[in-house]
């Protein structure tokens, strides 16, 4: 078990990362459960998958899970879908001191922190990421949003979580096509702030890739920490904390042309990179061996 505090002015908050965890999570969430309930958002891939599992965690527990399936895929990514779970959370009768629960991988965990900032303006959410882009990104540093005909991510707020739960082996599930796309996010930390952890990567990439459990737990909780450091310097995204954007304008860009269907997001990213170090080599930046390292 790791414990990873990101440490705030306001709204710091705890990262769980524990194997077995959502199989215990009653106990982690009964905090947030203020009302006796919890909203738990989630899309059509992921409910079916560990719903069941969420729902056998809380069978023992007086806290009653309110469900919401949206359509997965990055096209949820949009006012229709926010309109739809703002509707859902508000015919529900939703309180600002309830808590929004985003289990699913990235664009559940942007959808509800989005809605959470703005229905009855701000409730809590907790983020219970299931890919592995999530859990060593998009969960961790309030940065949630939508997409828009000018391109991804360009209508939304910064809103942190209350809480991050992750739990390792609900990965067991996921395709080595969404696994090789979270490990773009994670070899970017090695990229920007962390050569210790790029020359651990290097070594253990087998390990990773055969979904060794003690090396993915340490990956996941090495990447949090590391975007837990930088969050807590740049909150907003005033400096330093645009370094976690290491590839992502190029990745954007993919994703925009070819309008979300062909690239995953972590797939548009890793490609991104290459780019973005392909340019910095061409200014001079970088050598030849650091381009071709790894």
């Amino acid at each position: 078990m790791n414990r990873i505090s990101v440490n705030l002015a306001s709204n710091s908050y705890d990262i769980l990362v524990a194997p077995g965890a959502l199989d215990t999570a009653a106990d982690h969430l009964a905090p947030y459960a203020h009302n006796d309930r919890l909203f738990v958002i989630t899309d059509d891939h992921v409910g079916p998958a560990l719903l069941p599992q969420l729902r056998r965690a809380f069978q023992s527990s007086q806290i009653k899970l309110v469900e919401l399936s949206l359509p997965a895929g990055e096209q949820s990514k949009s006012w229709q879908a926010i309109e739809q779970l703002t509707n859902w959370l508000l015919d529900q009768g939703v309180e600002r001191s309830d808590t929004l629960v985003a289990l699913g991988g990235g664009v559940i965990g942007d959808l509800t922190g989005f809605a959470a900032a703005i229905v009855k303006r701000g409730c809590n959410f907790v983020q219970v990421p299931t890919s592995l882009l999530a859990q060593v990104d998009s969960s961790v540093g309030g940065k949630t949003a939508i997409n828009s005909t000018a391109g991804k991510n360009l209508v939304g707020s910064f809103n942190q979580p209350a809480f991050v739960l992750i739990d390792p082996r609900v990965l067991d599930s996921l395709p080595d096509r969404g696994l090789r796309a979270g490990y773009a996010e994670v070899i970017k930390y090695g990229l920007i702030c962390d050569a210790e952890f790029f020359l651990w990567l290097e070594q253990n990439i087998n390990r990773l890739m055969e979904r060794d459990e003690e090396a993915l737990q340490y990956a996941i909780a090495r990447s949090c920490e590391n975007k837990a450091k930088v969050v807590a310097a740049d909150e907003r995204e005033g400096g330093i904390r645009a370094i976690l954007n290491l590839g992502h304008t190029f990745g954007h860009a993919i994703e925009t042309a070819t309008q979300y269907k062909t690239w995953l997001h972590g797939e548009a990213v890793g490609f991104g990179m290459i780019m973005a170090i392909g340019l910095s080599l061409r200014l001079g930046l970088i050598s030849t061996d650091d381009m071709t390292r790894g």
